[in-house]
C-alpha cells in the first residue's frame, strides 16, 4: 500500500475506537482509493484529513441509493490535495430513518452538497445550519434520485402566490438584523444580469453596501442524473451537451472518459488529439460567451458582438465535422462519431488567424478601460481561503492565486507533451477573473497549434466491436455490422461492475464524473460535480461588504451555466 494511505489508514483507525474502518486500495487507479468510515467519526477524520494529509478540498458529496440493504444509503465524498495531487474517495452508510453528521463546519462548501443530497436522496445532515430543498421546489414531495421514485413522474406546482414566497424570503433574511434601516431586495430570475436562471436576494444598508446575500437556485433542474439511470452509456451522450452547452465537447469528452477509464480502454492516438483539439475550442468559446455577457451586463454590448462573431466560426468548424452546431455530441465511447473531414485542419488554422486578430482587438477596448477597471478592480474578491472553502476550481481559483490546472497537474491525453503556461492572478476579483481568462484564450490558441501541427492517422475508435460503434458502411453492407450495430444500440456497452470518478479541465473548472455500474449497459449511477455549482454557493461570502452593483458585476465573472449548474 502507498505509504500516503497507509499512515491515514493507521491514524484513522485511532480514532476509529474499534469500529470498522477500511481503506480499499486500487493499485491500478492511484486516484480512486477509497475510506470506508463509521458515520460516527466522519467529522473528526475529516479535520483530519484537511489539516494533517492536505485534503484542502471537498470536491463533492453524492448520495448512492441501495434500496435491498438495511443501511440503504450511501454518503461519498471526494477529496482533492492539490499540493501532492492525491485524491480520497470516503464512504459512510445510513438509513432512512438516521442521520449524518455535517460537514458545513469543515467546508463552507459541504452547506450546498449536502442540501442537493438531502433534495433527492432525503438524507439528513445533523448540524446543518440552513436543511432545505435547493433544486426542486418547496411543495415536491419525495427524492427524485431514489430508486423507488418514478423517472417519468412529473410534479406540477400548486402555484403560491409570489407575495407569500417573496415576505418568507425576507423574514428569513432580515430576522438575522435588527436595524431597521436596512432593506431586503430581491434580484431575479426575471432580471437581465440573472438571465432567467436563478435569484438573488440580498440585505443593504442605506449605502447600497450588501451584508448578506441568499441564492436561489432550481429554475433549470433536468435531473440528468436521474435519466441517465434509464438510458445506456451511448445514449446519454447527448445529455451531456445540455449541462455547459457553451461548450458542449467538453462534457462528451469527460464522460465518455469516465465510462472509458472503468472498461480500462484507451482510445487511439487520433482520438485523444482531436478531442484536444475540440476542447481547447469549446475552452475559447466559453471564455468569449462568459467575457462577452459579462460586459453586456455592464453595459457594453460592442465586444459581446464582436466576440460572437468567432464563436460562430467556431460553430461552423463543429457543424463541417458532425452537423450540428450548439449541442454536438460528437463522442462516443471508445472513440468519436465523426473523423475530421477533408480540408478541415486547414479551416481550423484560419479560424485561430481570425481568432488571434480579434483578440487582440478585444483587449485593446476592454483591458485598459477606465470604466471597466473601476467596475471590476477590487470588487467580489475571491481569496485563497474562500476558494479551497468552497471548492472553487478552473479560473476562478487561478485568478485567487492558486496556480492548479488538472491539464498540467493530473494530464490526460497529450498535454505533457504541450509547451503552454497556466495564467493565474493575484486579487481574485473580477478583473483578475477577466484577464485569466483572456490568458487563457492565448494559452488554447497555442494548444490547438499544436494539435493540427501533431495530428496522427489512424483510426478514430477503439477495434474492440463489443464498445466502439461500427462505420455506416459495416452497417449497411454486412450483416455482422448490423448486429453489431443493433447489439450496441439496444443493450449498450456492457461496463465491467465497480465505480469511478473522473475530471476534465473544463471550461468553468473541474469537470468529474462519479460513474457506479453494475455490469449492466446501463449506468446504477451517475453524479455530475458541476464546475459551477461549487462556485456559486461562495458568491454571496465573495459579494458580502460590495455594493449592490458590484455583486452584478462579480456574477457575470463567475460564468454560471444553469445546465451545468443544476443538471
Amino acid at each position: 500500500m502507498d505509504s500516503f494511505y497507509a499512515n491515514i489508514l493507521e491514524d484513522v483507525k485511532k480514532l476509529s475506537h474499534d469500529t470498522f474502518v477500511q481503506l480499499d486500495e486500487r493499485v491500478q487507479m492511484t486516484n480512486e482509493q477509497t475510506l470506508f468510515l463509521p458515520k460516527m467519526i466522519l467529522v473528526s477524520v475529516m479535520k483530519l484529513l484537511r489539516d494533517k494529509y492536505g485534503f484542502a478540498f471537498l470536491m463533492d458529496i453524492a448520495g448512492v441509493d441501495w434500496p435491498e440493504r438495511n443501511e440503504r444509503f450511501d454518503v461519498v465524498y471526494h477529496l482533492l490535495n492539490p499540493a501532492l495531487k492525491k485524491r480520497l474517495r470516503v464512504k459512510v452508510q445510513t438509513t432512512e430513518t438516521e442521520s449524518v453528521p455535517s460537514l458545513a463546519d469543515v467546508w463552507k462548501g459541504a452547506n450546498w452538497h449536502e442540501r442537493e443530497t438531502y433534495d433527492l436522496f432525503g438524507i439528513v445532515f445533523e448540524g446543518h445550519p440552513d436543511l432545505r430543498r435547493i433544486l426542486t421546489h418547496h411543495e415536491f414531495k419525495g427524492h427524485a434520485l431514489r430508486k423507488d421514485y418514478p423517472a417519468n413522474y412529473n410534479q406540477p406546482m400548486c402555484g403560491e402566490p409570489i407575495d407569500n414566497i417573496f415576505e418568507r424570503d425576507r423574514e428569513r433574511l432580515m430576522k438575522k438584523h435588527s436595524d431597521e434601516d436596512l432593506m431586503w431586495i430581491n434580484i431575479g430570475p426575471a432580471h437581465p444580469a440573472t438571465h432567467g436562471v436563478l435569484r438573488f436576494m440580498s440585505v443593504i444598508d442605506g449605502g447600497e453596501r450588501i451584508l448578506e446575500t441568499d441564492v436561489e437556485i432550481g429554475y433549470m433542474h433536468r435531473c440528468f442524473e436521474k435519466m441517465c439511470e434509464t438510458h445506456n452509456y451511448n445514449q446519454i451522450i447527448p445529455y451531456t451537451d445540455r449541462l455547459n452547452y457553451c461548450s458542449a465537447p467538453m462534457n462528451n469528452n469527460a464522460f465518455c472518459e469516465t465510462v472509458e477509464k472503468l472498461l480500462g480502454v484507451q482510445v487511439p492516438d487520433r482520438t485523444k488529439v482531436v478531442r484536444m483539439l475540440i476542447d481547447e475550442l469549446s475552452r475559447i468559446m466559453d471564455h468569449y460567451v462568459c467575457i462577452g455577457a459579462n460586459l453586456v451586463d455592464l453595459g457594453a454590448i460592442t465586444v459581446f458582438f464582436h466576440l460572437f462573431e468567432e464563436r460562430e466560426l467556431i460553430y461552423s468548424l463543429f457543424e463541417k465535422l458532425c452537423g450540428a452546431r450548439l449541442t454536438v455530441s460528437l463522442m462516443r465511447i471508445g472513440g468519436m462519431g465523426f473523423d475530421l473531414p477533408e480540408g478541415w485542419i486547414e479551416d481550423c488554422g484560419q479560424v485561430l488567424d481570425k481568432i488571434e486578430q480579434r483578440q487582440r482587438e478585444v483587449d485593446e477596448l476592454v483591458s485598459n478601460n477606465r470604466i471597466f477597471i473601476q467596475r471590476t478592480k477590487g470588487v467580489g474578491i475571491t481569496t485563497k481561503d474562500i476558494a479551497f472553502q468552497y471548492g472553487f476550481t478552473g479560473p476562478c481559483l487561478r485568478s485567487a492565486g492558486v496556480e492548479y490546472d488538472i491539464r498540467k497537474e493530473e494530464p490526460y491525453w497529450f498535454y505533457n507533451q504541450v509547451d503552454f503556461d497556466i495564467p493565474v492572478g493575484s486579487h481574485g476579483d473580477t478583473y483578475d477573473r477577466y484577464l485569466v481568462r483572456m490568458e487563457e484564450v492565448w494559452q488554447s490558441i497555442k494548444i490547438c497549434r499544436w494539435c493540427l501541427a501533431n495530428m496522427p492517422g489512424g483510426p478514430i475508435s477503439v477495434s474492440n466491436k463489443n464498445i466502439a460503434l461500427p462505420s455506416k458502411k459495416d452497417v449497411y453492407n454486412s450483416i455482422e455490422g448490423l448486429m453489431n450495430q443493433f447489439m450496441l444500440i439496444i443493450e449498450g456497452v456492457k461496463v465491467p461492475i465497480g465505480e469511478v470518478y473522473h475530471r476534465h479541465e473544463a471550461a468553468n473548472g473541474e469537470l468529474g464524473f462519479y460513474l457506479i455500474s453494475d455490469g449492466s449497459g446501463t449506468p446504477y449511477r451517475v453524479k455530475c460535480r458541476a464546475p459551477c455549482f461549487a462556485i456559486l454557493s461562495g458568491f454571496p461570502e465573495m459579494v458580502k461588504g460590495n455594493f449592490l452593483a458590484d455583486a452584478i458585476s462579480a456574477l457575470g465573472s463567475i460564468n454560471i451555466i444553469a445546465g451545468e449548474l443544476e443538471r
